[in-house]
């Protein structure tokens, strides 16, 4: 049976991060052949695809720009937090380690996560088209002016958004800037979105799940000079008065390994204190 083949992915510029895939590499080189290991501002190799497994050290976001890397292939992703909250790269060393050996083998199954593809084709100047694993988010930006945008879905107005701007998230990054803004947090395998307006000019406008099977429509009726279209807070485009958003969902989703001692509502407590009471002192 031929040895499986593994891709690592780093942030090299968090401390330490280099020197312990450095240390790890003859560890990784004795269970698999390891295929590159790049800093996760690198090109990915031709043959990136043929990857049976993608190891990233890092954080969150590290994870998420890796989703975006391989997004259109089957490389499950094994998040390893070397940053902070460690919300989506919940293993650690140690764990990672522990748990390697089912993981390449299979044992552990990854995760789909379904991703978003967004396009902006209606103006040259903001011609713009990437995959997002999280969220794309519209920004009122300067001069901070109330920005209006019409959504729709399919071919079924929603709503004229009025306020600071919006959020469509997956459910992986229901989590993220949409609970920020007052969205729900979504079970992360649901294939759904959201829609959250960011302090909306209405009482009415609230928070809302659809089903992601058609395209969601974001038009630019008034926007100011700094408007920003911005995917899991790393990739971002202008927008202009007239400009289209579209959102669909991706070919493929996102296959992320969970750890198997960190359900979803676990780490929901754990890591965002959700659920539990206030303590008095």
């Amino acid at each position: 049976m031929p040895r499986r083949r593994v891709l690592i992915l780093a942030n090299k510029a968090k401390p330490g991060v280099p020197e312990k895939v450095e240390q790890l590499q003859p560890w990784f080189a004795q269970r698999a052949e390891v295929l590159a290991v790049l800093d996760i501002t690198d090109t990915l190799p031709k043959d990136a695809e043929s990857a049976d497994l993608c190891v990233v050290f890092g954080g969150d976001g590290t994870l998420l720009t890796a989703a975006r890397m391989l997004s259109g292939t089957d490389v499950p992703l094994l998040g390893v937090n070397m940053g902070k909250l460690g919300f989506l790269a919940d293993f650690d060393i140690e764990h990672m380690q522990k748990h390697f050996d089912e993981i390449i083998s299979g044992k552990i199954p990854p995760a789909e996560r379904m991703m978003l593809r967004v396009r902006v084709n209606s103006c040259e100047e903001h011609k713009f088209c990437t995959v997002a694993a999280n969220d794309i988010a519209i920004s009122a930006g300067p001069p901070f002016r109330m920005i209006d945008l019409n959504v729709a879905r399919g071919t079924q107005d929603i709503a004229q958004y009025m306020g600071d701007g919006l959020v469509i998230s997956t459910p992986t990054g229901s989590t993220g800037y949409n609970m920020s803004a007052g969205g729900p947090i979504l079970e992360p395998t649901l294939d759904a979105v959201t829609i959250t307006p960011v302090a909306p000019h209405s009482l009415s406008l609230r928070p809302m799940v659809v089903r992601s099977n058609q395209t969601i429509h974001i038009t630019a009726t008034r926007v100011n000079p700094g408007t920003t279209l911005i995917v899991d807070g790393q990739v971002s485009s202008g927008l202009c008065d007239g400009d289209v958003v579209q959102v669909t969902r991706a070919e493929r989703p996102s296959r992320i390994i969970p750890h198997p001692g960190k359900p979803f509502f676990h780490t929901l407590s754990t890591k965002l204190k959700w659920g539990q009471s206030p303590h008095h002192t």
